[in-house]
């Protein structure tokens, strides 16, 4: 089984907050993206990882879809994925994914019993692929929030804005076990590194405040 680790303990600052409509929603596939302050902490459901993290009632009893993009709906993917030879696909959905910059792009992510795909929805366009068995390990708070990281040695780490962190996490720890006898790490702490780019390493702060959960991403 994976291993799930908790760290609690605990420059160029950037602040982010999210809520529920700053990432496709739980219940709709597409949609439109919005910015805003949050109201509300609690985000997500939770439900595999009890004790560290906090559940949202509505989403206790929630089934996981899988595929909130209609995958065989859009060629561009279809495409993708038969020209990598992949085709069984286990989530599919849309994510805010951080620049090294530390702009905020809508993308499809993807992925399979292999990889994970990174695909821009506007252009059609590939832009990053995966191997599974290059992920370490998957970063996440110990708060409400909507940030995963996916961490990469061998290249540069994932981070992004989901609503759908548990599904992921869930997803990538039981794919990665099937594929291999490595276990991944799931590591929860309110304070991370990941590698924005080969060169760049960034910090990634958590905090509870009233509004919900103040989040600084800082170079180090």
């Amino acid at each position: 089984m994976s291993r799930y680790l908790s760290n609690r303990g605990g420059t160029q600052v950037q602040k982010v907050r999210f809520d529920e409509e700053a990432i496709p929603d739980e219940d709709e596939v597409g949609g439109t993206l919005k910015l805003r302050p949050s109201d509300s902490n609690i985000t997500e459901d939770q439900e595999p990882f009890m004790g560290v993290k906090v559940r949202r009632k509505a989403s206790i009893h929630r089934d996981y879809l899988g595929d909130y993009v209609d995958v065989p709906s859009r060629p561009y993917l279809m495409k993708i994925l038969e020209k990598q030879g992949d085709k069984k696909v286990l989530f599919a959905d849309t994510v805010l994914k951080f620049t090294s910059t530390g702009k905020m792009k809508r993308r499809i992510l993807l992925v399979t019993d292999f990889a994970i795909y990174i695909v821009d929805p506007e252009s059609g366009a590939l832009k990053r692929r995966i191997a599974l068995a290059a992920v370490e390990k998957l970063c996440l708070s110990e708060l409400s929030d909507n940030f995963l990281a996916i961490i990469i040695p061998t290249e540069y780490d994932l981070l992004m804005a989901t609503t759908r962190k548990t599904e992921i996490v869930t997803i990538l720890v039981d794919a990665t076990k099937s594929q291999s006898d490595y276990e991944l790490d799931v590591l929860f702490s309110n304070r991370f590194e990941y590698s924005a780019t080969s060169e760049l390493v960034k910090e990634v702060q958590f905090e509870q405040v009233e509004a919900g959960v103040k989040t600084k991403i800082s170079r180090q």
